[in-house]
C-alpha cells in the first residue's frame, strides 16, 4: 500500500506539544520558522513517499550481495540516495559553514522518521553519516574536517561506524584492532570489524570508516582506545578520491531483515588512517556518534511503527470477515472490538513514542542554542528512553500488525512480516534496550535523580492546570507521575545492581508515564478531536500499565540472584 508521511502529525507535536517554539525563538535557529518547517516537511515528505516507499519492497526481495569484494546494492537504491542527497537530507542538522542547513534537531528527527517508514534499509545509510558528521564536528583536527565534512555533508561521500569486533560487543574495552604510528601522522590499522551498516556501497564515491582501535603501549580496557579516520580511498592533494586503502568487505552478513542494508565484516590490514581527537579518546568522540545514532535509531522504530499501523489499518477497512457486531457497521474486520483496540494501540503507542522522541530533540537543540546545563541534563535523560522505548515500539506495533492481519499477515506477499524482520534489530544496536535502561538508572541517574526530579516538576504542574478542565484525563496521569517520582526516589537510594535488576521496567514505567503526559497535551490542545480520543484510550488502558512495572523496578535482585543457574536449568 502507498506510505503517506504524517506532516500534520509533526506539526500538531510541535505547535502543542513538545515546546518547538521555543527552539526557534532561540538565536542559533531563529530561520526555523513555522513557514519553513511546514516547506522543509513537505519536501521531504514528498521524496519519502514518491522516490523511497517504492523500494522498500524491492530491497527486501533483492538484498545487497558482495560480487568478487565488490557491493552490489538493490536495484533503485542508488537513485533513492541520489534524492536523498540531492535534497540535503543528509546534511539538515550540520554546520552551515560546512555546506549542512544548520536546523534543528527535532527537524531532522521528523525527517528521519518518515525515511525510515518509507525504506528503512536506505534510511540506514544517512543515518550513519549524519553521525559521523556531528562527531568531526566536535572532534576532528581542522585538517580532517576540511578534508571530509563538506564530501560527507554533500552526500558524495558516505559514512560508517567500527566498533564491534568478534570478541568484543558490548564490551568495547575488549577490542584488539592496532593502531601503530607511521611516523608521517598517520597510522597503520590492522583488525576486523563486524557487523558494520553500510560498510559499503555502488553508488558513493567514497566511504569514510570511523574506526576505534588501540595505539602501541595503550592500556587495558576503553581508556586505551582511539578513533581513526579510514577511508576506501585515500584523498589526493585536492581532496578528492586516490588510490585504494589497505581495507576490504570480507563478507555480509545474512540477516534477519533489512536485506536492502549491506552489513559488512571489514578487514583492515595495516590501511592508512588518522587520529580523531587525542590518544585515548575515542569513547568521547565515538559516544558523541553513538549518541546521534541513538535518537536516530529510536527514530526508526517509531518510522516502522508508523508505517505498520497504516499498513494494517489499510488492510482492517478493507478485509470482510464474519458478521458486523455494530449498528451501522462497515463489516469489515475494524468493526470487531478486538481489532479496533489492537489498531488503537498501535495508533496511540506510535504517538507516545513519536512524542518521546521530538521531546528528547528539542531537549538536545535547547541545549545547543542556549548552553544551559538543565537543558543538556534533560536531553541526557530522554536520549535512552526515547530509543528504547521507540524501538520496543516499533517491535511491538510491527508484530501487532502481523495480528490484524491474521493468517495473511504471515505470508510474505502481504508485506506485513517486513516491517516486523526489519525493525527487530534497532533494539540491539546502539547500545541494546538493556544497556539503555542500565543507563538511565546508572550514569543519568548520578545526580541523585535531579534531572528526573525537575521533569516530574514540570509534568505536575502543567498536569495540574488541565485537572480543571478534563480531570477525567489529568488526575491519572498525575498519579502516574507521583508514583514515577517514587519509583525514583527508591532507586536513588540503592546501590547499582539493585538498580540494574529492574532497570528495563523502570524505563518502560517512566515512558508510559511520559506517553500519558504527552496524550494529555494533546488532548488539551484538540478537546473535541481525534487526539482527545485516542489521548482517552492511552490513558485509560495502556497508562494503568506504569504501575505494575514500577513495582517491578523496585523489587530489587535479590529474587533474580536466588535462582542459581542450576535452578535455571532444571
Amino acid at each position: 500500500m502507498p506510505y503517506r508521511a504524517p506532516v500534520s502529525d509533526f506539526r500538531f507535536l510541535f505547535d502543542h506539544v513538545v515546546g518547538f517554539d521555543a527552539v526557534a525563538a532561540t538565536d542559533r535557529f531563529a530561520e526555523a520558522s513555522p513557514d519553513m518547517v511546514e516547506a522543509i516537511l513537505t519536501e521531504s515528505a514528498k521524496m519519502c513517499e514518491e522516490v523511497l516507499a517504492p523500494l522498500q519492497r524491492k530491497g527486501d526481495l533483492d538484498p545487497s550481495r558482495l560480487e568478487n569484494g565488490v557491493v552490489r546494492t538493490p536495484e533503485g537504491f542508488g537513485d533513492g540516495f541520489a534524492a536523498i542527497r540531492e535534497g540535503g537530507w543528509v546534511s539538515i542538522a550540520a554546520d552551515p559553514e560546512n555546506g549542512g542547513m544548520g536546523l534543528p534537531m527535532a527537524v531532522t528527527s521528523a525527517v528521519n522518521e518518515m525515511m525510515s517508514s518509507a525504506c528503512l534499509s536506505l534510511q540506514l545509510q544517512p543515518l550513519m553519516s549524519q553521525g559521523q558528521i556531528e562527531a568531526l564536528e566536535h572532534h576532528a583536527s581542522d585538517e580532517i574536517k576540511a578534508t571530509y565534512l563538506p564530501k560527507l555533508i554533500s552526500g558524495e561521500w558516505t559514512g560508517t561506524m567500527n566498533l564491534t569486533e568478534p570478541q568484543a560487543g558490548s564490551d568495547v574495552g575488549a577490542l584488539r584492532t592496532k593502531a601503530e604510528p607511521k611516523g608521517d601522522g598517520s597510522f597503520a590499522i590492522s583488525g576486523q570489524k563486524i557487523y558494520i551498516t553500510w560498510g559499503d556501497t555502488d553508488f558513493s564515491e567514497n566511504v569514510c570508516h570511523l574506526v576505534l582501535a588501540r595505539l602501541p603501549d595503550a592500556p587495558e580496557g576503553t581508556k586505551g582506545i582511539s578513533l581513526f579516520m579510514v577511508p576506501k580511498f585515500l584523498p589526493d592533494a585536492d581532496g578528492n578520491p586516490g588510490a585504494r586503502n589497505d581495507l576490504r568487505v570480507v563478507s555480509l552478513e545474512h540477516k534477519l531483515g533489512l536485506h536492502g542494508s549491506p552489513t559488512a565484516v571489514m578487514e583492515y590490514d595495516g590501511a592508512t588512517g588518522w587520529l580523531v581527537g587525542p590518544e585515548g579518546g575515542g569513547m568521547r568522540a565515538m559516544f558523541t556518534m553513538m549518541n546521534n545514532a541513538r535518537l536516530g535509531v529510536g527514530v526508526q522504530g517509531v518510522g516502522v511503527a508508523e508505517a505498520a499501523t497504516q499498513h494494517a489499518l489499510a488492510y482492517a477497512r478493507d478485509r470482510k470477515q464474519g458478521r458486523s457486531p455494530i449498528e451501522n457497521g462497515t463489516g469489515t474486520i475494524l468493526d470487531h472490538a478486538d481489532v479496533r483496540r489492537m489498531v488503537a494501540t498501535m495508533k496511540a503507542e506510535t504517538f507516545a513514542a513519536r512524542a518521546i522522541a521530538l521531546a528528547c530533540a528539542v531537549s538536545i537543540d535547547m541545549g545547543r542554542a542556549t548552553g544551559d546545563a538543565g537543558w543538556e541534563a534533560r536531553a541526557a535523560l530522554l536520549t535512552p528512553v526515547a530509543k528504547a522505548f521507540g524501538t520496543d515500539t516499533g517491535i511491538a506495533v510491527a508484530d501487532m500488525g502481523i495480528q490484524v492481519h491474521g493468517g495473511m499477515g504471515f505470508i510474505e506477499e502481504t508485506g506485513a512480516a517486513q516491517y516486523a524482520r526489519d525493525v527487530r534489530v534497532t533494539a540491539i544496536y546502539e547500545g541494546t534496550n538493556g544497556i539503555q535502561a542500565m543507563d538511565l538508572v546508572g550514569r543519568k541517574m548520578m545526580d541523585g535523580g535531579e534531572a528526573a526530579f525537575e521533569l516530574l516538576d514540570e509534568i505536575e504542574e502543567r498536569v495540574e492546570a488541565i485537572r480543571s478542565e478534563m480531570p477525567e484525563l489529568a488526575d491519572p496521569v498525575f498519579q502516574a507521575a507521583e508514583t514515577l517520582r517514587e519509583a525514583v526516589e527508591w532507586l536513588a537510594g540503592q546501590e547499582m545492581n539493585q538498580r540494574f535488576a529492574g532497570s528495563v521496567p523502570f524505563l518502560k514505567g517512566f515512558a508510559r508515564v511520559l506517553g500519558g503526559y504527552y496524550h494529555l497535551l494533546a488532548a488539551k490542545a484538540d478537546p473535541e478531536g481525534a487526539h482527545a480520543k485516542l489521548a482517552r484510550f492511552y490513558i485509560t488502558r495502556l497508562l494503568p500499565e506504569h504501575g505494575a512495572l514500577l513495582a517491578h523496578a523496585r523489587a530489587g535482585a535479590d529474587a533474580l540472584y536466588a535462582l542459581s543457574p542450576d535452578d535455571l536449568a532444571a
